[in-house]
């Protein structure tokens, strides 16, 4: 498989050494400045044999698309640089293919990337593995847990913006086939203290925040909260905004991510209503009072209680029953029953110790939730691949009870890295027949005994301080230790003597020393955190709720299975699921990412050495340098061993098909190494010295340039043969190609001169049998004209006595008298018909007949006119006339003319004439007389508005009528008709365009008339035969599509516009501006 650009570059331009084993000489400067060259290179990881290193680059690289998944998928660890890709791919096929169960381990402390890389575990693995319906829900379910987890146990820290809060342990169930089946997920240790405090510039867990900015209106309201984080007393002191968390987006994704896992939406309701209730119980303020007794007591505060009906409301209880269980204890023995009024100290106790148990209890119900919709219920046989994210070892300056556990976990798990570290490399030594060398190194098994110890250890003594009757406190429980412990090489106290001046040490702590150093603890609140106790009144209190989570989360409220034996400490519980956890990271096959945080800012390209010494140290990446080191440095298979290096030894190259351990000896003899620096075992050649590999990569490099230059030579060689074979083709095809091409042309030209030849031959022929028939026809013609010549000269001769002598002139006249009368039988008989518009004439032959032929064709077309206007009674001569005026205005010059033409005009469309009204308006009147009558749209001068009218010509007036009463609106003598102007195109405007006298009518003085109507051509022509009729002269008639009219003394430009695509065809719209009137149609 090919690989990309960036990943060969990668390769030929590695920076530092890729795999610190092969540091020379190895030693803590060494190291260190190979992993800061390699960083400031972005090269994020390194190798400690199968151990990658990752330091957490605060930035985006390109690192983790699928091109990448690609290349590393299925390849050998160290084919390709270090990326947490090669180790997961290791792991994910030695468990499918090997059937052996893996485990990776991620450690560092806050901040160093722990988190992403159980992502981009996850990532890899869902990408690698098989594809199907069932398989990608799984999948979904797996890659959807963590969104949930980060939400409600990661937290804004002053390392992390998304530190996690507590330990995860994930083993994820494959088939044989290695598809995922199904997961279960394990907590370690929630902080849950965060929930009622923060240190500075620290917030909450994320989901506090998620819910007040991303939930709706309606939401928070149903959980009784408001929209400001200032508003609750255990998150008012922290900032709410982060640039780099978007608190609403990522609420959208946790109720996804809840949704597809398969939560229901009363289940998330009702870890919403718990969330709100949490926020909620930090601000029931509680006051100091005098008890019966004289003893102090506490209340509630009168303005919290308010704060307290709403978290019953919401977790559905009483509360009464609340309201006593904040403030008072009931103490039971066995024969007796004392409630006690708490003080305030233990109120606030009281109050803080029941919201860190109720979200403590919630998490542990997510995560079990989580694992029963993700669990395998297959009962065959399945492989597993588990992933631990778990704190790293912390030193802060005030280290106390979590940092304590904390580290005591990371002592667990670096003893099983040590231990499975050389068991894993003497087993290798043992298969290969390798002697196995002694290796050492410090044993942590010492300081995990000091503290797990189950009769002297610090936890020992830690419960049985907590369980002893009488006083005890932190101080007693610091010289209790002190006492037992003062002898060990690894405590340290104020009380010991070894360090009684040591001032650093202050009378409250004291001090391990950790296999990554030493750690100072204050002692002040180990008593209380390991307690970790919940008032019984408070249990039975939240037992008693209606909501339907919360019985589930406190069954130790249950008053029907109660129990006066004293809860587990939180130690005591701690220890056990650190021991399943170490049985059962031992029970698989382990591979590590040790996670490195560059600088406490979280800024790109930036490297603390304080920093990464400290974290180099508690890592213990030196240690297991050393351990890889102790022995061989370096173990290759010897195939692969043969396959890269083969090309040093003239014997191997370029193939060697022997055994191939034979073939890395007589590499390993040509090249002439110390015998010593190098052994073979059954399957792998071991190497010593880094430097003999460092010495056999830079052969290899320097041979590849040989090799290299010895292909470029064959490739050219061999490139160059197949141009010019391909050239010596490409002559030979041209040339037959051209060959051909001239044959043909050849041939074409021969053949085109043989026809010409022929046709030039033919044709003499045809002009040679021409001239011969010419000749013979001219010989018979002169003969007949001889001939009649002969006969006529006889005739003559016979009858010359008989003939007058003015015989010829008679023959002349009587010839053209024969031709006159043939050109008018023919014409007779070819008469054109009698339509007045059929043009044909018959065709005269004579020249001196033309001018008769031509005066007969206008007296035949002026007699079928006539007798066609014959036909007409008198009111149809009339419409003829107004039909020719219209043709004589409008053809040829108006678009919409010529489909009218066949239309007949009808003058009265609305039946005038049959009016009583009208008839009775006109009687005795020349109005009586009704050239056109309709409705037309009357177009407004001041707005543009159509307004429906009638439109009525008479022989002297042009009159508008109101449609619905007939009144007479205007009245206009066709003499004050001085234009009508329309457009060229299909609408049906036109302009009345009046003349204006200088003692006018009123409807003259108004300006010009603009109407709209389906008639225009009769309306115009009409008006054009009436103003004719009235004045004795023409009415000017125009056409365009701008012009200016009169609107009451103001010229207005008239103005239309073609191609409006919303409006109908057959419509307008009209657009009235303060100068303008546009006319908009399709």
């Amino acid at each position: 498989m090919a690989l990309r650009k960036e990943t060969l570059y990668l390769l030929e331009n590695t920076v530092g050494v890729s795999d610190a084993v092969l540091l020379q000489p190895i030693n803590e400067k060494n190291f260190l400045e190979n992993l800061k060259r390699r960083f400031q290179a972005n090269q994020i990881y390194t190798y400690i044999g199968s151990v990658v290193i990752s330091v957490n680059p605060y930035k985006k690289l390109p690192l983790y698309n699928e091109d990448v998944i690609s290349e590393y998928r299925s390849r050998n660890m160290y084919e390709l640089p270090p990326h947490i890709y090669a180790v997961v791919d290791e792991a994910y096929r030695s468990m499918r293919d090997k059937d052996l169960d893996q485990c990776v381990i991620i450690s560092g402390e806050s901040g160093a990337g722990k988190t992403e890389a159980s992502k981009v575990i996850m990532q890899y693995v869902v990408a690698v593995s098989g594809k199907g319906q069932d398989i990608d829900h799984v999948k979904e379910q797996l890659l959807q847990s963590n969104p949930v987890l980060e939400a409600f146990g990661n937290a804004k820290t002053n390392r992390n913006d998304n530190s996690s809060r507590f330990g995860k342990y994930m083993d994820i169930e494959f088939d044989f086939k290695g598809n995922p089946l199904g997961g279960v997920i394990t907590n370690y240790l929630l902080e849950k203290s965060r929930v009622s405090g923060q240190p500075n510039n620290e917030r909450s867990f994320h989901v506090f925040y998620q819910v007040l900015s991303g939930a709706d209106d309606q939401l928070l309201k149903s959980l009784k909260l408001k929209r400001r984080c200032e508003e609750y007393a255990y998150i008012a002191e922290t900032g709410a905004r982060i640039e780099s968390i978007d608190d609403t987006t990522d609420f959208e994704t946790t109720k996804l991510a809840m949704s597809v896992i398969g939560f229901s939406d009363d289940e998330i309701s009702a870890v919403l209503q718990l969330v709100a209730s949490v926020l909620k119980l930090g601000n029931i303020q509680l006051e100091s009072i005098s008890g019966k007794n004289g003893m102090d007591a506490s209340t509630l505060s009168q303005t919290t209680f308010h704060e307290l009906t709403e978290i019953c409301e919401l977790l559905q209880c009483d509360s009464e029953i609340m309201e006593a269980a904040l403030t008072k204890r009931t103490v039971e023995t066995i024969s007796d029953k004392v409630v006690q009024t708490l003080s305030l100290s233990a109120a606030i106790y009281g109050r803080d110790a029941l919201a860190k148990a109720i979200y403590s209890k919630m998490f542990s119900w997510l995560v079990n939730r989580i694992n029963d919709k993700i669990k395998v219920i297959s009962s065959k046989k399945r492989k597993v691949l588990g992933v631990l994210d778990i704190y790293g070892f912390e030193v802060f300056r005030n280290n106390s009870f979590e940092q304590f556990i904390i580290n005591y976990c990371n002592e667990k798990l670096q003893q099983i890295f040590i231990e499975l570290t050389l068991k894993e490399e003497q087993e290798e030594y043992t298969k290969e027949g390798i002697e196995w060398i002694h290796v050492d190194y410090f044993n942590n098994a010492i300081i995990c005994d000091l503290i797990e110890n189950t009769k002297n250890g610090i936890l020992a003594m830690l419960d049985e301080e907590c369980l002893r009757p009488g006083i005890v406190s932190d101080d007693t429980f610091l010289q209790k230790l002190t006492r037992t412990c003062c002898d060990h090489p690894h405590f340290e106290s104020r009380g010991c003597k070894k360090t009684r001046s040591d001032k650093t040490l202050l009378h409250d702590t004291f001090r391990l020393r950790h296999y990554a150093g030493a750690v100072t603890y204050n002692t002040d609140g180990f008593l209380e955190k390991n307690n970790d106790l919940l008032y019984r009144d408070l249990s039975q209190a939240m037992f008693s709720c209606q909501h339907s989570l919360c019985q589930k989360l406190f069954p130790e409220g249950d008053p029907d299975q109660l129990s006066l034996k004293r809860p587990p400490t939180t130690t005591s519980q701690f220890k056990v699921s650190v021991n399943q956890l170490m049985k059962n990271l031992l029970s698989k096959n382990p591979n590590y990412i040790r996670c490195i945080k560059p600088n406490d800012f979280k800024k790109s390209g930036q490297l603390d050495d304080h920093l990464l010494v400290h974290q180099v140290r508690y890592l213990g990446l030196l240690e297991n340098v050393r351990v890889r080191r102790a022995g061989y440095a370096f173990r290759q298979q010897y195939e692969r061993f043969l396959c890269r290096y083969k090309m040093l030894s003239p014997n191997t190259w370029p193939s060697w098909d022997n055994i191939a351990r034979d073939g890395v000896r007589e590499i390993l003899l040509a090249l002439e190494y110390n015998e010593k620096e190098f052994a073979f075992g059954k399957t792998k050649i071991f190497i010593s010295n880094p430097l003999m590999l460092f010495n056999l990569e830079e052969r290899r490099r320097h041979k590849m340039h040989d090799l290299a230059t010895e292909i470029q030579k064959v490739y050219r060689g061999w490139h160059q043969k197949n141009v010019f074979q391909a050239m010596k083709q490409s002559q030979i095809l041209i040339s037959a190609q051209y060959r051909g091409y001239q044959a043909r042309t050849d041939y074409q030209r021969l053949r085109h001169a043989t026809l010409v030849v022929e046709a030039f031959h033919r044709g003499w022929q045809a002009r040679k049998l021409l001239r011969k028939l010419k000749q013979e026809r001219r010989v018979l013609l002169a003969t007949q004209v001889i001939h009649k010549y002969f006969i006529g000269w006889q005739i003559r001769k016979e009858f010359r006595k008989k003939f007058r002598s003015n015989a010829g002139p008679k023959i002349i006249e009587f010839m053209k008298v024969a031709c006159k009368k043939h050109f008018l039988r023919r014409v007779s008989e070819n008469l054109p018909s009698l339509s007045p518009i059929d043009n044909s004439w018959p065709e005269c032959y004579l020249k001196n007949h033309q001018p008769a032929s031509e005066e007969l064709n206008q007296l035949y077309h002026g007699w079928r006119c006539a007798k066609y206007r014959n036909r007409f009674d008198d009111t149809g001569k009339i419409k003829m006339r107004e039909k020719v005026a219209a043709s004589e205005i409008f053809k040829g010059k108006k678009k919409s003319y010529e489909n009218s033409v066949a239309i007949p005009f009808c003058g009265d469309y609305i039946g005038l004439v049959n009016n009583r009204k009208w008839y009775k308006m006109t009687t005795g009147s020349a109005e009586a007389y009704v050239v056109f009558a309709d409705v037309v749209n009357k177009i407004n001068r001041s707005n543009g508005k159509m307004i429906p009218h009638i439109l009525v010509i008479t022989a002297n007036s042009l009159l508008l009528l109101d449609q619905k009463s007939s009144h007479v609106k205007y009245r206009i003598p066709l003499q004050s008709v001085g234009q009508i102007i329309c457009s060229p195109h299909s609408d049906g405007v036109l302009v009345f365009r009046l003349r204006h006298g200088e003692n006018g009518n009123s409807s003259t003085k108004k300006g010009d008339f603009v109407f709209h109507s389906q008639h225009i051509f009769e309306i115009v022509a009409k008006c054009s035969i009436g103003v004719k009729s009235n004045t004795g002269k023409s009415l000017k008639i125009s056409l365009s599509d701008r012009f200016m009219t009169d609107f009451g003394g103001m010229q207005v430009e008239v103005i239309f516009k073609m191609g409006v695509a919303e409006i109908e065809e057959g419509n307008i719209r009209l657009s009235r501006n303060r100068n303008s009137l546009t006319i908009l149609q399709p």
